[in-house]
């Protein structure tokens, strides 16, 4: 296998591949701006050029230096080459960039949204010059709205291009263009037409400083206030790997996880800004039982009690039940509902709930597609379902309604998902809703329990190509909410009188291949890798 040596560390790698992304696969840091792996190559930011010296075929294979700096993004790496990103040539080049890059931003770090994670702040840090020798006046560029999500601040860029191609090479939409020359260039649209792909957004996580900012998150919170969990996309069918970032159990922004097997760098836009009915100020907060007065928080506890009460009464009484378990549930939650209605009647009728679709699939020119399926688990719920016997779709459900008095249903969708027709065959039989949102099935339930969104627990979901993911709780449920994995399980124990355990996913997917043969719960399941934790190297003195 063929080997390199960068900054004195001999690396084997792949061939094909360039000197920067050996040195970025292998934990070394060259500074780098234009470059980006799911972009073309165009070498123009020229900070990342480092000294290389390599074997000359001519002269007996002897390790010769190339007389001038290379760009590391475009240069391959060749065997036995020998590549100084810290030569005093190559620190020169590094902070004469740094200076150019400098000389017109307005260095407005303190109201920057990127401030805290932009490469212009670290490489300065890192790179540059601890003074500016530039005492003339700066050019000033326009704030331009570019977007229905996306502001672009003109003079903090420093014209990588990653946004133009991206707009030209993954979504092949062509908005972004390059406008003018020299110091005077900026990123711009064309007349008439904004930047309103369905992957728009992802232009704000590409940007290395703060040019383009996103409208939602602008000036909400400083970013090393935020918390990153990893999660699954719980909006469509995808599967995309996102980070959830949230600080005081308030969820700010999604952004996406890297992950080439299944979304690779982006998300779409609908995924990004569709989870604000989280925090929807008409969520379900309090179990309800119909036809007695609301309880308030103060009473949390005696409104769980009575409602657990009286479900487990009403499926003890059932002369048949019937559970629509809603495609929104993690694998967990719909195995903990289905064993914990089975143990009450055997013979229940399973069904997965209705799964909306909007459209048709979309595949952009770079490779990512956008799902018509809006639901993150289907397959998911209907294979745990079918570790228990037969699983019907929503019409059958419907057909068959009618023989069963007493019903388990779910929701958990982002909007009002009940059907009339669901109304209607609801009427007169003793139900159980459990959900996040009001509906007209909720207002008329006999029992209602707050469920938990994806973002407020942890479990699995199954994408489109059957992939099976797990995903870490992001916030606690709001208020008396709760999962409804735990839900099952507080069931579980009322009925039989006693303690109910908490909920644990690892511990339930240990059950589920143990008691119901499901071992691809074992063995299948893509958890998120973990991040090394960042050593700052600031000092840090007791005052």
């Amino acid at each position: 296998m063929p080997t390199i040596t960068i900054n004195g560390r001999e690396i084997e790698f792949e061939k094909g591949k360039v000197i920067l992304q050996v040195a970025l696969d292998n934990g070394i840091e060259i500074p780098h701006y234009c470059y980006h792996d799911g972009l073309s190559i165009v070498a123009n930011c020229r900070i990342c050029l480092a000294e290389v010296w390599a074997p000359n075929p001519r002269n007996d294979d002897k390790l010769e230096p190339i007389p001038k700096l290379l760009p590391t993004c475009q240069t391959p790496a060749g065997d036995g080459q020998v590549v100084y990103t810290n030569s005093p040539k190559s620190i020169l080049n590094q902070k004469a960039v740094m200076e150019y890059l400098l000389i017109n931003h307005p260095v407005d770090c303190p109201v920057c949204d990127q401030a805290g994670e932009c490469h212009l702040q670290d490489y300065s840090y890192q790179f540059g010059r601890g003074q500016a020798r530039f005492a003339e006046q700066k050019i000033k560029q326009p704030k331009k709205d570019v977007g229905p999500h996306v502001l672009l601040y003109s003079d903090r860029c420093i014209m990588c291009t990653r946004c133009v191609r991206f707009t030209r090479e993954v979504t092949g939409t062509n908005e972004l263009i390059v406008v003018g020359r020299g110091a005077t260039e900026q990123i711009d649209v064309f007349p008439g037409i904004a930047l309103d792909n369905e992957l728009s957004a992802n232009v704000i996580d590409i940007c290395p400083v703060g040019a383009l900012l996103d409208k939602d998150f602008l000036f909400q919170q400083r970013v090393w206030f935020l918390h990153k969990t990893p999660s699954i996309d719980g909006i469509t069918c995808s599967g995309d790997n996102i980070s959830v970032e949230h600080n005081n159990g308030q969820v700010y922004r999604l952004k996406p996880r890297t992950n080439l097997d299944v979304n690779k760098w982006w998300i779409t836009d609908e995924v990004r800004y569709g989870w604000k009915f989280v925090h929807d100020e008409n969520r379900l907060r309090l179990p309800a039982l119909r036809g007695e007065d609301p309880y308030d928080m103060i009473e949390a506890p005696v409104a769980y009690d009575a409602a657990y009460e009286k479900a487990v009464e009403g499926f003890s009484q059932a002369r048949g039940i019937a559970a629509l378990l809603s495609p929104m549930l993690s694998c967990e939650d719909a195995y903990l509902l289905a064993k914990m209605i089975l143990e009450h009647e055997p013979d229940t009728m399973l069904a997965v709930g209705p799964v909306p679709h909007d459209g048709q699939d979309k595949t952009f020119p770079g490779g990512f597609t956008m799902y018509a399926e809006k639901a993150p688990n289907a397959r998911g719920v209907k294979r745990v379902l079918a570790g228990f016997g037969k699983v019907l779709d929503f019409e059958s459900f419907l057909e068959q309604i009618g023989n069963f008095n007493t019903l388990l249903i779910t929701g958990n969708y982002p909007s009002d998902w009940v059907t009339p027709d669901l109304v209607s065959a609801c009427t007169g039989k003793f139900t159980v809703v459990i959900d996040t949102l009001p509906t007209k099935l909720a207002a008329s339930a006999d029992v209602l329990i707050p469920g938990a969104t994806w973002i407020e627990k942890a479990g699995t979901f199954e994408n489109v190509n059957n992939r099976l993911q797990a995903f870490e709780r992001a916030i606690d449920p709001i208020d008396y909410g709760k999962s409804e994995a735990q839900i099952a399980l507080d069931l579980m124990a009322r009925k039989v009188g006693e303690t109910p355990r908490v909920y644990n996913a690892k511990s339930v997917h240990q059950e589920m291949a143990e008691t119901h043969g499901m071992g691809e719960f074992l063995t299948d399941i893509h958890y998120p890798t973990g991040g090394e934790a960042v050593e700052s190297d600031m000092e840090v003195v007791e005052l």
